[in-house]
């Protein structure tokens, strides 16, 4: 995180408040979209169709888990102090090497364009505006390059689902460098799908329709294994992205060879126990995110905020937090448990679907805003200042998680 800032950071919240307080009192004209997560969900699924709204909401199993995710945070409550001059923040942090506007990245969400027509691109527009980080999933409905092209200068992650044939994971290793990200992401947790019984009672897969393999049909180590190129035959280079997408067979050896594979810091993502997180870092990870991939992967796992502090314990690397973020106060209990910075998904899905790149602005801006007030209502001003003496545990002591 940052020692003594220069200058302090743009005032969210007084900001956001100011412009839509004066848009709805003096102009009439009160925001277009939803504020509150409830809202903001139920207009994004009634944006969508019925199989994308599923798969964009959807988990594991009966979805204990995503339900799960957010009882975690209810375990922990904040305890405001008083009169110690909020009047400036420093919302800055520093992150393997780079300086952060704010401890946000956007999650890496695959197959966009089932929300929106112009997804991921949509998404970076947004991102690079407000200079929030973007990670990008391998299963973009849109290249890595032409991602990369709308983020600019923002600071910007390639999250690599780990293929089968080991030269399609290079070689997007290999193009996510030369088209200037600043960090690899690797998903450990889905070397299969999980059981997702939305999609498995719409019988719906969005890859099988060609969305989401836009960095595979580009790829010339995935075209290679084609007996003609995807535009010839789309639908036999979609079976084959299905055959090489996951690896169950993959173990730590294989992450400490993929270490080798380049110089961008790589950071791991899906751990849940600090066994994991300890052999991550053995293996050459540079940090961890904590994540139970927003409940999609196994059913009746523990929240991931119950994992967090376990996993902080354990290692000597930047840990980042993913899993049921949905307003400010989540990242504040996340960075006072040991986070690092983390990770925002399904509520800028939502935003996406009900406008574009406008919609993840507007969730953008709130979101700030949100976290900005409840950093300084809180009695802080820089997440330097946030340890577990800023929470209590309502469920008292002995009881986090493995």
């Amino acid at each position: 995180m940052t020692d003594e800032p220069s200058e302090s950071s743009e005032p969210y919240g007084e900001n956001r408040q100011r412009d839509v307080y004066a848009s709805g009192m003096l102009a009439d004209d009160p925001p277009d979209h939803p504020v509150r997560y409830a809202d903001l969900e139920r207009k994004g699924k009634e944006a969508l169709s019925e199989e994308a709204a599923a798969y964009v909401a959807g988990g594991a199993g009966t979805e204990s888990t995503v339900a799960e995710n957010r009882r975690a945070f209810d375990d922990w409550r904040i305890v405001p102090r008083m009169l110690r001059d909020v009047a400036e923040r420093d919302l800055r942090v520093d992150l393997l090497d780079q300086e952060l506007e704010v401890p946000l990245l956007l999650a890496p969400l695959g197959v966009l364009s089932i929300v929106h027509d112009e997804g991921e691109l949509a998404v970076a527009r947004a991102a690079a505006d407000r200079d929030v980080p973007m990670v990008l999933s391998s299963a973009s409905s849109y290249t890595m390059e032409e991602v990369a092209d709308e983020l600019g200068e923002t600071p910007k992650w390639f999250q690599l689902y780990w293929s089968a044939d080991p030269d399609i994971a290079h070689s997007f290793i290999d193009r996510a460098e030369k088209a200037g990200y600043d960090g690899i992401v690797v998903t450990l947790d889905t070397p299969l799908l999980g059981w997702r019984e939305r999609d498995i009672e719409q019988g719906y897969l969005p890859f099988l329709d060609g969305e989401g393999v836009a960095n595979y049909f580009s790829d010339p180590a995935f075209r290679d294994r084609l007996d003609v190129p995807p535009e010839e035959n789309e639908g036999s280079a979609v079976m084959e992205f299905i055959d090489i997408f996951g690896d169950p067979s993959l173990t730590w050896e294989d992450l400490a060879a993929l270490r080798e594979e380049t110089d961008l810091p790589l950071v791991v993502k899906g751990v849940l126990h600090p066994e994991d997180a300890e052999r991550a870092v053995e293996c050459g990870a540079d940090g961890v995110i904590v994540s139970n991939h927003g409940g999609r992967q196994v059913d009746g796992a523990i929240g991931a905020l119950a994992a967090l502090s376990g996993v902080v314990e354990a290692v000597d690397v930047p840990v980042l937090f993913d899993s049921g973020i949905r307003g400010g106060a989540d990242v504040v209990k996340a960075i006072a448990l040991g986070a690092d910075s983390v990770l925002l998904g399904r509520p800028y899905a939502y935003g996406l679907a009900i406008d574009g790149e406008a919609g993840v602005g507007s969730v953008l801006d709130d979101f700030l805003a949100d976290l900005d007030l409840t950093l300084a209502l809180s009695g802080h001003t820089s997440f330097d200042d946030l340890d577990r003496s800023v929470l209590i545990d309502r469920r008292g002591p002995g009881s986090d998680g493995p």
